[in-house]
């Protein structure tokens, strides 16, 4: 790999893994400044069937803000979310190629009751599309 200061040769001086891929510190063979990378697996493309049949492709972005939207103002690091998203990922393309946006869903929702009960109602509260007090009202007795 080159190196992003100068763009001679680098070597490899410390590598492990990360939840977000593989983690190496490398450092260059001429101007010997140091900086880290990150190496992850790219996935298969795996399309998302929406409500209405159309298909897309799997956007992780569109899972990270979700998440983020859902947990705005909670005591919740980005470091969190971001595992929640690679977990997330990780999970769908072993399921194959096509994957229901219900699915993705759920999944999220899960992961969002183990993480804050909070987070999980506001996500709930749009996936579900509730419509009024009453939806709320059931929902957070099912959380209890």
């Amino acid at each position: 790999m080159k190196c992003i200061f100068c763009s001679s040769n680098t070597r490899v001086t410390n590598k492990r893994e990360a939840p977000n891929g593989t983690r190496r510190r490398r450092e260059c063979l001429k101007c010997k400044k140091r900086f880290t990378t990150y190496e992850k697996p790219e996935h298969g493309n795996v399309y998302v069937i929406k409500k209405d049949g159309r298909r897309e492709l799997l956007d992780g972005e569109k899972i990270k803000l979700g998440i983020v939207k859902a947990c705005e103002k909670r005591p919740i690091s980005i470091a969190k979310i971001d595992n929640i998203v690679n977990e997330i990922i990780d999970a769908l393309t072993k399921k194959g190629k096509e994957v229901k946006s219900k699915d993705i869903g759920e999944m999220i929702m899960k992961k969002l009751k183990k993480l804050d009960e909070v987070a999980y109602i506001r996500f709930a509260s749009v996936y579900r599309e509730f419509k009024d007090v009453n939806d709320f009202k059931k929902h957070i007795r099912g959380v209890r």
